[in-house]
């Protein structure tokens, strides 16, 4: 990382921003090119392990990019405000961002509810009682992050 004042370090630290996200933008390999979906997100740690939670129609293009190579990018970002500085004729940005990689998995009925639960955790601080009938039209799939960093700027 070029601006080592900016890493954020620790598990605890990267873990924080990712709970302040409310999206999370997967990359695909599309055969050579990256395809890029921006996905709402559950996030479940255990141990030093990250799992993120997505879901979506049935079939499509991720699904078929998924099959094809399950290894994919991630990144997610949050706490942007413009800061100006106008007796210098200067403006930046504040923000904390994490990203990193992993393989997706596509789960199976069995394993939806939890991972849906998870999901609507993420934005929901009281249990919502979500209507399981669209399950079976519902695909859910995990994300297992394998590695990731972090970077943030707060200015004074």
């Amino acid at each position: 990382m070029r601006r080592s004042d900016r890493e954020v370090t620790g598990f605890e630290n990267l873990v924080a921003i990712m709970e302040k996200c409310d999206i999370c933008r997967i990359a695909l390999n599309d055969d050579g090119y990256p395809y890029i979906l921006p996905l709402n997100f559950g996030i479940k740690t255990e141990g030093q392990t990250v799992e993120l939670y997505f879901h979506g129609a049935l079939n499509g293009t991720k699904y078929d990019l998924m099959r094809k190579d399950s290894r994919v990018s991630f990144e997610m970002d949050c706490g942007h405000r413009l800061v100006t500085q106008e007796d210098r004729g200067n403006c930046t940005m504040e923000y904390e961002s994490v990203i990193g990689r992993g393989h997706m998995t596509i789960l199976p009925d069995e394993e939806k509810l939890e991972a849906l639960r998870i999901l609507m955790a993420h934005y929901h601080q009281e249990e919502f009682p979500f209507n399981q009938a669209v399950m079976p039209q519902t695909a859910v799939f995990k994300l297992t992050v394998e590695s990731m960093t972090g970077k943030a700027r707060h200015c004074k």
